[in-house]
C-alpha cells in the first residue's frame, strides 16, 4: 500500500480504535440510551451532508425495508448493546470481544448463506470462542462471567448480522450509499431514547459531551469516508487485514486516555481470540 492509501486506513482505524475509550468517558456524564442518541444524530448530520455534498443517489423503495432492517442490527442492535455493555466492561476488553465479530460472520455465512467451512476454521471458531470466554470471565469480579461482556458479545453479533445482510445491496449501491443510509436509518429506533434528553444535555459535564459528539462524527462518520478512500485504491482483502491492529490501538488509547490496562486473564483470552480469528480468515477468506 502507498503512502496516502497508509494514511486513510489508519486514521479510520485510529478513530474506531478510539471510540471503545470514547465511549467509557461519555458514560460519565450521560446514560447509555442518552449517549448512543447524542452519537448518531451527530453522526446522522455529517453522513446526510456528505450524501448531499457527493449527491449519492438516494435508496430505492424496494430496498427501504432491508435498508431499515440492515440500520437496526448494525446502530441500534450493535451500538446499543455495546454501550450498555461498557458500562461495566473496559474500553480494551470490548475491543478485543467486538474482534471476534468474523468468527459470527463465518457462522452465518455457514448456516444464512450455506458457505462451506474448512476444518482449520472450525479450529480458529472454537479458539475464538475460548479466547472470548476468558475475556468474559477476566472481566467478571473474582473471575466470574460479567454480563456486560454478554452484551459486548451480543453487539458483535449484530454487528455480524449487519454486515452479512447487507452484501444484497452492494451489488447495487456503492459502499458509501449502504453506510449512509444504514446508518441514518439505524438512528430512527434510538429515538426510543428520546424522553428526558434535553435535560440530560444540560446537567452532562462537557467533557461527556464532547466525547459523545466526537464519537458520532469522527469514529460515526469521518472513519467511514476515510476507510471508503482507501479501499478505492486497495482490495478489500489487502485492506481488512489491518482490522488485526484495532483491538490494540484501542488497548493503547484506552490506557493513555482512562489510564485503563488489561489484566493477564483478558490478554490472554485476547490473544486466543485473535488467533481464532486469524485460523478462520486464514481457511476461509471472505
Amino acid at each position: 500500500m502507498d503512502l496516502w492509501t497508509w494514511a486513510y486506513a489508519l486514521g479510520a482505524l485510529l478513530f474506531w480504535s478510539s471510540a471503545f475509550a470514547g465511549i467509557r468517558a461519555a458514560l460519565l456524564g450521560l446514560a447509555p440510551g442518552h449517549l448512543v442518541l447524542v452519537r448518531f444524530l451527530s453522526a446522522s448530520l455529517v453522513l446526510l451532508l456528505f450524501a448531499g455534498l457527493f449527491r449519492l443517489p438516494a435508496p430505492r423503495r424496494e430496498d427501504a425495508g432491508r435498508f431499515l432492517l440492515l440500520g437496526f442490527l448494525g446502530v441500534f442492535g450493535y451500538h446499543t448493546a455495546l454501550t450498555y455493555g461498557e458500562v461495566s466492561v473496559a474500553a480494551g476488553s470490548a475491543s478485543l470481544l467486538i474482534a471476534t465479530s468474523p468468527v459470527f460472520i463465518a457462522l452465518l455465512a455457514r448456516f444464512l448463506l450455506g458457505e462451506r467451512l474448512a476444518p482449520g476454521a472450525w479450529a480458529g471458531l472454537a479458539l475464538a470462542f475460548l479466547g472470548a470466554a476468558l475475556i468474559a470471565l477476566g472481566e467478571g469480579e473474582g473471575f466470574g462471567l460479567d454480563p456486560g461482556a454478554v452484551l459486548v458479545l451480543l453487539a458483535a453479533l449484530s454487528g455480524s448480522l449487519y454486515f452479512v445482510g447487507q452484501k444484497p445491496l452492494l451489488a447495487r449501491y456503492s459502499a458509501q450509499a449502504v453506510t449512509v443510509y444504514t446508518l441514518v436509518a439505524g438512528t430512527l429506533p434510538l429515538l426510543v431514547f428520546l424522553p428526558g434528553l434535553g435535560e440530560a444535555v444540560r446537567s452532562a459535564p462537557r467533557d461527556a459531551l464532547l466525547a459523545a459528539v466526537y464519537l458520532g462524527v469522527f469514529p460515526g462518520a469521518v472513519a467511514y469516508f476515510l476507510w471508503a478512500k482507501a479501499l478505492a485504491r486497495v482490495p478489500a482483502s489487502l485492506l481488512a487485514s489491518t482490522l488485526y491492529l484495532n483491538p490494540v490501538l484501542a488497548i493503547l488509547i484506552a490506557g493513555v486516555w482512562l489510564g485503563e490496562w488489561p489484566g493477564p486473564a483478558v490478554l490472554a483470552g485476547g490473544a486466543l481470540a485473535l488467533l481464532g480469528v486469524g485460523l478462520v480468515q486464514r481457511f476461509n477468506p471472505r
